[in-house]
């Protein structure tokens, strides 16, 4: 990245600049997507599956048909009708035979069989939300029941229900990566082996804001409208279009305003946006629907639900050698467009974090079970390959009488073998491991643990200290718009293809753009969420936001000054060879004569196009974005527990982090604050917890806990950038970084506080009573 973008000034590129959406977003000014009613809109209510797995007998919606404020009650004939598809899973990954992977049909509605407790099966649409409701109570619906599994073991062994015909033992997917003979060569080489068996359990994606849309039909046009709550409206739009509802994408327009959190839940289609588009066409006339919070647990997607038997070979100096992972991964009733690759691939890369493990060896089966189906959690596999090998690690170090720090240290990559090709296939351009780990074992004070331990024994609690040092791979390639739209009120509108649900973008795109163009932070607006406004767009997720977008609008900015060039030899007459750019002004070299960038905008538009020009210094480009970033850092963590009661606190949290260079500091700390708080949750507390017949236990906030803000500790954050060498502006992803530092750290100080009762492992979510369980024998 070219120097000149750095500053001093208040907003500045590496500045900590507020979000400037807040004051807005805080008086209430925000509009969501449940926030849009349009003239004449209906309301949309969906019957879904009372039980977890059965046979669908009888279906009779007449009375529902004829009920007050009826105006249309759909089933899957009625879908079928239509010729409307069911909803895709277009992910190439295969078994480790070549086999594809499994995708059985995912219908809108279901038709013979449902298979999750939630399963929509009819749709009611009427005059108001309260008839609706009222009508769905009018179907008569018959279902036999059948034996269901819920189980990941069970799933898999003989004679369990089988879900879908096509997935013989339940398995869509078994996968491979890694150097399966070379791994065993090690393992049978070497001088002690580590091995836990981990759980990593099911969470509800909870968003603040619950899902919902509203669709129109434009007849004459033969168009629909939709607004979503989505991560990129280019996505959303394209599965719609080809998959589902099977006309060109510029059939549809999607429109996303602002999303309160989605964590990867909000990526994909669902099943009730095309049957609305569909009721709206059919009605001729918009339909809303938005989920309350039950439905929201048995209708989005969910995380995580996997479990893993994992070792780790070391020879007698503790030199990693291999590590060997099989696990299962639950897929729910039906696969989503992300679950199996978050769950084989990712975690494959992911596995060998820092550390230079010479081989590995992942399988991952990924198993149907009668639960709601999972898809993308916040790091969708990060967190889960971190939180594999920094558990091994400890494990290895306390097995074998090392230092846990130490064993770390003589297995990290050092800065000397960069760019450096791990295990997985991944090659690492850059990082400083070692330093870094130092930085936070002194901000954390390690050193004085022993103390701390001491005075909370004197009180009669345990407390436990955890560390880890996880490495991510973050932000595939791909393509990303970049739009610099100049208005004639001085103002600039960035047109970007990601989203913003919370991240701060504005802020963070004006700090680049406003750094190469000389522009003022505050003259800055930015445009999303709007497919026709866009050319590409990959959305958010994956941490590739900044790297994608960021590097969309850096080349963008160059495209302006070129263009800018042009117009400014004319106006300031001289050679284009003799007019440079700095500082937001076009200069004819060794002179004082010059224009600024915002009086050139609008001289361009003045001239509109004359003798060649360009008319306007408008850029829309879609930018090639760079491979993979890989995210590092190290979280120090300390709990207490009460021995009496099982009762955890996290009382002191540190990190420290390599994003490279940081754009804007104070977000990117909002960043690591938010996940290491889920990572809490998913470590203490978080379960979602079904039956044996497929009924969902934990189906409210009554019964599925989240960690509340007193039960947060204050989380000190630092930062050990080293630019990556992938990208041009050498950022690196920070999104998702939190949790997967987070989960192996508070599970690692959860194994050393429980150390003295002969405990090493316990399966998240560590809740009072498993903890008191595990010290009380």
């Amino acid at each position: 990245m070219e120097d000149t973008i750095f500053g001093t000034g208040p907003y500045a590129v590496s500045q900590p600049v507020a979000r400037t959406e807040d004051p807005r977003l805080l008086r209430g000014g925000g509009v969501y997507t449940d926030d849009r009613n349009l003239d004449g809109q209906a309301y949309a209510v969906f019957l879904r599956s009372p039980v977890g797995h059965g046979e669908i007998t009888k279906l009779d919606v007449s009375a529902a048909k004829s009920a007050p404020g009826v105006l249309a009650v759909l089933t899957h004939e009625d879908i079928e009708t239509a010729g409307l598809g069911s909803l895709p899973n277009n992910l190439p990954v295969k078994s480790r035979d070549g086999s594809a992977l499994i995708k059985p049909n995912r219908p809108l509605l279901a038709t013979g069989r449902v298979r999750h407790i939630g399963e929509p099966i009819v749709a009611v649409i009427a005059e108001s939300m309260a008839q609706a409701r009222d009508a769905a109570e009018l179907v008569e619906l018959d279902i036999k029941a059948l034996p269901a599994v819920t189980d990941l073991v069970a799933a898999v062994s003989e004679g369990a229900p089988q879900l879908h015909g096509e997935a013989a033992g339940n398995v869509c997917l078994d996968f491979q990566m890694g150097d399966a003979d070379a791994t065993a060569a090690a393992f049978d080489g070497a001088a002690h082996v580590a091995r836990l068996h981990l759980v990593n359990n099911r969470c509800i994606v909870s968003a603040m804001e619950p899902r919902a849309a509203v669709a129109d039909y434009d007849s004459d046009a033969d168009r629909y409208l939709l607004y979503v709550c989505s991560q990129g409206v280019m996505g959303m739009r394209n599965i719609l279009a080809n998959a589902i509802m099977n006309c060109a994408p510029e059939k549809i327009r999607v429109i996303t305003g602002e999303v309160g959190g989605s964590f990867g839940m909000k990526s994909m289609p669902y099943h009730e946006y095309p049957v609305i588009m569909l009721a709206a066409q059919q009605l001729g006339r918009p339909v809303k629907w938005t989920a309350d919070r039950s439905e929201s647990c048995v209708s989005d997607h969910q995380g995580r639900a996997s479990q893993f038997d994992a070792e780790l070979a070391l020879d007698a100096d503790g030199k990693f050698l291999a590590a060997r992972v099989h696990g299962l991964a639950d897929m729910g009733g039906y696969l989503t467009g992300t679950g199996p690759l978050a769950q084989s691939v990712n975690i494959a890369k992911n596995l060998p974090c820092m550390y230079g493990t010479a081989a590995i060896d992942v399988n991952m089966k990924c198993v149907f079970t009668n639960t709601v189906y999972v898809g993308a959690y916040r790091g969708a596999g990060r967190p889960e390959g971190n939180f594999i090998m920094e558990r091994l690690v400890d494990t290895a170090a306390r097995d074998m009488g090392i230092d846990r720090i130490e064993l770390r240290r003589r297995n990290l990559v050092p800065p000397s073998a960069m760019p450096y090709t791990a295990a997985s296939g991944q090659v690492y351009d850059s990082g400083d491991f070692e330093p870094m780990l130092d930085k936070a074992l002194a901000a954390s004070d390690w050193a004085g643990f022993d103390a701390r331990k001491a005075e909370s024994e004197a009180r009669g609690m345990k407390r436990g200290l955890g560390v880890c040092a996880y490495l991510e791979v973050t932000a595939p390639a791909g393509k990303e718009n970049g739009g610099l739209r100049f208005g004639d009120d001085d103002r600039v509108l960035m047109v970007s293809g990601t989203l913003d649900y919370g991240q701060g973008h504005r802020a963070t795109y004006a700090q680049i753009v406003s750094a190469r163009l000389g522009i003022p932070f505050d003259k800055f607006d930015l445009l999303q969420g709007d497919s026709d406004e866009l050319l590409v767009g990959g959305g958010t997720g994956g941490s590739r936001s900044v790297i994608a977008a960021g590097g969309a609008f850096y080349e963008a900015a160059a495209a302006v000054i070129e263009k800018g060039k042009t117009v400014a030899s004319h106006v300031l007459e001289a050679a284009i060879e003799d007019i440079e750019f700095a500082d937001g002004e076009f200069r004819i070299s060794g002179t004082d004569r010059s224009i600024g960038i915002l009086e050139l905008a609008g001289k361009t538009r003045e001239l509109g196009g004359a003798e060649g020009l360009p008319d306007s210094l408008d850029v829309d480009l879609v930018h090639d974005t760079a491979p993979s970033s890989f995210p590092n850092g190290v979280h120090v963590t300390e709990i207490e527990i009460d021995p009496q009661t099982g009762e955890t606190d996290v009382v002191k949290y540190t990190v420290v982090d390599d994003f490279g260079n940081v754009i804007n500091p104070l977000l990117a700390a909002g960043q690591v604050h938010g996940g290491v708080v889920q990572g809490i949750g998913q470590a203490l507390m978080e379960d979602v917890v079904y039956d044996d017949d497929g009924q969902l236990i934990t189906g409210s906030y009554m019964d599925y806990a989240l960690p509340r803000a007193d039960q947060v500790p204050d989380i000190a954050f630092d930062e050990h950038p080293v630019p990556a060498k992938t990208n041009i502006l050498g950022a690196k992803g920070a999104g998702e970084a939190g949790v997967s530092g987070a989960l192996p750290a508070v599970m690692n100080a959860m194994a050393d506080a429980l150390a003295e009762y002969g405990v090493n492992n316990i399966d998240m979510p560590a809740t009072p009573e498993k903890v008191w369980r595990a010290i009380h024998g």
